[in-house]
């Protein structure tokens, strides 16, 4: 089946946005390897049809660097003068942002995007002022090289050993309606580089000495063509997600690592990560948490520091939820376009596979299009990370209130028994065994079923105060009532386990939109600290504190400040939970804002015997980063004298 119906919820929700959403212009980016390729040409030559066709276009800025083809395009174009700027001492010009807005066309043309305003001007980056021109509903061009973009600025700096100090948010390549590559070949744009087609003569000649080698040309070629397939790839998820579509295209290789709570997931793991490098693409990486599974505290720990371990590798993870495994798998890797699935097999003996269905044989089944390898696990087994075990938490008080409405079930059966019959009474033992089941533990349940059957038969059926049975249908009545409870009961708990999960889930997302909504109508950073660290402390059960840059912070020892500055300096999470200084009581966590690092979150637990899920630490970074937003936008708001 090629296509499901779209959710209608979702297509609602999609159109109230749409709806509510303020008019905007369209954003098409032509993106090259390098300068000199043609971008700024091939804008002005789709811009020159745009206008045969009747769209009314403006050049807004175009750099030309002296090249006459780029001179005569443009001339045929209605060109907004530029801003002149005193600079010191010298006269420079700029993008006219206001005459822009005043003339108000249909699309305008606005050269290098990642261009560096001067001091003084209403955006420090051009790329800013193309966000401001989209918003008043004004459709956009713009010419943008691969080593402009904010996540590679670190991998471009390896290769050509140059810093770029010019970046563009990679948010703002996403949000784009169209991206066009302008490909040319390393040679050919030498070629154009030794003809003066790109630079004066002068420039051409250091620019062929440093960033216009052949090496660096191909490098950078290759993470252009990258950048555009993953921005197609990006534009084909959100298409089958919109349309419903739900078989899967095979446009790009990816892969699924479905992994459990034994050791045996570092070898799925690892396996999973060479596939995925040597394929170079997105490896995910899940953890299933089925209410049938009755995980505990320390198996679900487990895999965390498992999922943990495949972050660093460079995996996405997940911590699915779902009653059938398999099902849940197939939904996610549908949702995800996921082509290749690696999961573990245990050698079970036959007799095994007889009585419990094999997860990894149900998968393959229902794998259809999607290529399934299964890693055999092997005999000896080591863990090849440090798991910290908690203690499994023996739930006394629900074995006690198990046996307790069992015997006050029987007590009130023996009042009853004069007046109703036998098979009448067996319907209130199902009532309690439902009440222990709604506690949502699986033993408690499975006890007091068991205790109903025995306490019926010891002192409701003949011969009485006894567990014998002299009635073969007594003893079928016996077989169905214990298969009854069971099932009501095992559906009992299922249900108020995914009761369960999913108001976790509907907490931790109010949670999130109630502290934007407070933040974005507080102003004062002592009040912020307090709205940050009370959401924080309510819904992570924890002590929270915020260590803010340039404020007035709690005592900190010699120790602290140390790790907060680690945190602050390189961006990562530290402490209780992670692999970097695993061994202290707190977790900290850094807070960034659009700009920087306006300062760290310090996070104490009130139970330390099991750790957030990725998903929650996902959320919790959500909110450091929400706080973070907000006290970067009161410093901005709060006038300086």
């Amino acid at each position: 089946m090629e296509k499901i119906r779209p959710n209608p919820d979702q297509l609602l929700e999609n159109v109230q946005k749409e709806q509510l959403r303020e008019p905007r212009g369209k954003l098409k980016i032509y993106l090259g390897a390098a300068p000199g390729v043609g971008k700024t040409y091939s804008m002005l030559q789709d811009a020159l049809q745009k206008r045969k066709e009747g769209l009314d276009v403006v050049a807004g800025i175009i750099e030309s660097h002296g090249r006459e083809e780029i001179i005569s395009l443009l001339s045929k174009f209605e060109v907004i003068p530029q801003k002149k700027h005193d600079y010191r001492g010298k006269e420079l010009s700029e993008f006219n942002l206001n005459a822009v807005l005043k003339r108000n066309p249909g699309l305008v043309l606005i050269d290098e995007m990642a261009h560096t305003n001067i001091p003084g001007l209403r955006h420090d980056k051009r790329w800013q002022d193309i966000e401001e021109v989209l918003s008043h509903g004004i459709d956009v061009y713009t010419t943008l090289n691969v080593q402009h973009i904010e996540s590679l600025n670190d991998v471009i700096s390896e290769i050509t050993h140059i810093h770029i100090n010019e970046t563009v948010p990679d948010l703002v390549l996403e949000s784009a309606d169209a991206l066009e590559l302008v490909d040319l070949s390393p040679e050919d744009l030498l070629m154009r580089l030794a003809e003066g087609k790109v630079y004066f003569p002068e420039q051409a000649e250091i620019a062929k000495e440093n960033f216009f080698k052949i090496g660096n040309l191909i490098a950078l070629r290759e993470l252009a063509l990258r950048e555009a397939a993953k921005y197609a790839g990006s534009k084909v998820f959100s298409y089958r997600q919109e349309q419903g579509i739900n078989n899967i295209w095979p446009t790009q290789e990816k892969i699924l690592a479905c992994i459990g709570y034994n050791s045996n997931a570092m070898k799925i793991i690892r396996e999973a990560s060479r596939m995925a490098d040597y394929l170079q693409t997105d490896l995910f990486v899940v953890f299933v948490d089925s209410p049938r599974l009755s995980t505990s505290h320390a198996e679900r720990d487990e895999a965390i520091h498992y999922l943990r371990f495949a972050e660093q590798l460079g995996a996405q993870t997940r911590i699915l939820t779902g009653l059938d495994i398999v099902k849940t798998i197939m939904e996610f890797a549908r949702k995800q376009n996921i082509t290749q699935i690696v999961i573990g097999k245990k050698m079970r003996p036959w007799w095994k596979r007889l009585l419990r269905r094999n997860v990894t044989d149900d998968l393959i089944q229902n794998s259809e299009e999607i290529d399934v390898y299964a890693i055999t696990e092997t005999l000896a087994t080591t863990h090849y990370i440090p798991i910290i075990r908690s203690t499994p938490r023996i739930s006394w008080k629900s074995y006690a209130f198990a046996i307790a409405i069992i015997a006050f079930a029987t007590g009130l059966n023996l009042l009853l028994y004069p007046y109703l019959s036998a098979s009448d009474l067996i319907m209130v033992y199902v009532l309690v065994s439902t009440l222990v089941a709604l506690k949502g533990e699986r033993d408690p349940a499975i006890l007091a079923s068991i205790l109903s059957v025995l306490a019926y038969d010891f002192c409701f059926v003949p011969p009485f105060y006894s567990f014998t049975v002299a009635n073969v249908q007594y003893l079928l009545t016996l077989i169905v009532m214990l298969i009854v409870t069971q099932i009501i009961s095992y559906l009992t708990v299922l249900s108020r386990r995914q009761a369960d999960i999913a108001h976790e889930a509907e907490y931790y997302t109010s949670s999130l939109y109630a502290l934007s909504h407070q933040l974005a109508k507080t102003r004062g950073s002592q009040q912020l600290l307090e709205i940050g660290t009370k959401y924080i402390a309510d819904t992570f059960d924890c002590k929270a504190t915020i260590l803010l840059t340039k404020e007035d912070n709690p005592p900190l020892s010699d120790k602290e400040k140390g790790i907060a500055q680690w945190v602050y300096d390189l961006k990562k999470n530290a402490g209780w939970g992670t692999h970097t200084l695993s061994y202290l009581d707190a977790l900290y966590v850094p807070m960034i804002a659009s700009q920087s690092v306006v300062g760290v979150l310090r996070v104490y637990p009130h139970h330390r015997d099991h750790f957030y899920t990725p998903d929650q630490m996902r959320l919790l970074e959500s909110f450091a980063h929400q706080i973070a937003l907000a006290f970067e936008v009161d410093r901005l708001a709060t006038p300086s004298f």
